[in-house]
């Protein structure tokens, strides 16, 4: 049973993949919207990479037992895997080595609302791509506009990397860590107190960016913290409001006897906020993104 789920699973990814192959075509031609892809699924976008979805099937399979098994069919982690698999096997097939990585830093790097400490396998892994002159993002929506919190929360890479550049194993790597949700940048420096360094954001921002104003982005705030506590009141949450220079949200009350939120009443808060932002009048001026 599990070789011949295991050719099927390996034909849909190869079909698959000849779809994404032929829209990347229409891509470079400009018609696109011709595809048999943009046909068959309406709102599909345009595609960055090739992925190798076939091969990134076989290897995940190796790893996961996909078609071993006879009750609990490809799941969502599945199909993530093989398609994260099949990106990076598309990068490495199409140029051999990557530029620039990115991760994101709760559930990629480390559990959600925990740190990367000395102990983490990932840092071994991301001391080897920085050896290798590959440059590394961390992009996270945790938003601090002291280096001193992105240290707390990244302490073991960062003195990782400060005892590989003494070891000479590691020569002048490149690490930034892009926070609140594109609001705050700091690059590695090794002569900083917490081994990051503040870039001021005149030196990176947009010219989009450039033109948004204070008086929108307090409005913004303004329009999104109404909406939470207007959350909180009919969901009954046991929440305060924690309001920063370019963000607002809710966080648990500390009291030992506050009921803990449900994953229903934390959707149904942020498609509230999210709604209600997008019909304000700075919603419709600046970018901003609502989220759990």
């Amino acid at each position: 049973m599990a070789p011949t789920a295991h050719r099927r699973y390996a034909e849909i990814m190869h079909d698959v993949e000849e779809l994404i192959n032929d829209h990347i075509t229409h891509q470079r031609d400009g018609t696109w919207g011709r595809s048999k892809l943009k046909l068959l699924v309406p709102g599909v976008g345009i595609f960055f990479t090739p992925l190798l979805l076939e091969n990134a099937f076989r290897f995940q399979d190796e790893q996961r037992r996909i078609s071993s098994r006879r009750f609990v069919p490809p799941s969502f982690n599945d199909i993530r895997l093989i398609l994260n698999t099949a990106q990076v096997m598309g990068v490495l097939a199409q140029h051999g080595s990557f530029d620039l990585i990115t991760f994101d830093g709760d559930v990629t790097l480390y559990n959600d609302g925990e740190c990367l400490t000395a102990d983490n396998p990932v840092i071994t892994r991301i001391l080897r791509l920085l050896s290798q002159g590959t440059k590394v993002a961390i992009v996270t929506a945790a938003g601090y506009s002291e280096p001193e919190r992105y240290y707390g929360r990244l302490s073991g890479l960062l003195e990782a990397m400060s005892s590989a550049i003494e070891r000479k194993e590691l020569y002048e790597p490149t690490l930034v860590v892009v926070g609140g949700e594109s609001s705050y940048l700091f690059s590695f420096d090794v002569s900083s107190e917490h081994l990051l360094r503040h870039i001021p954001r005149s030196d990176w921002m947009l010219d989009e960016m450039r033109a948004w104003t204070e008086a929108d982005i307090e409005a913004l705030l303004n329009t999104a913290e109404g909406a939470l506590r207007h959350c909180i009141k009919t969901l009954e949450l046991s929440a305060d409001i924690l309001r920063k220079e370019r963000a607002v949200g809710v966080i648990p009350k500390t009291d030992p006897l506050a009921r803990k939120f449900t994953r229903e009443q934390l959707e149904e808060t942020v498609l509230v906020t999210q709604q209600t932002v997008e019909m304000s009048a700075p919603g419709k001026v600046l970018p901003f993104c609502a989220f759990n």
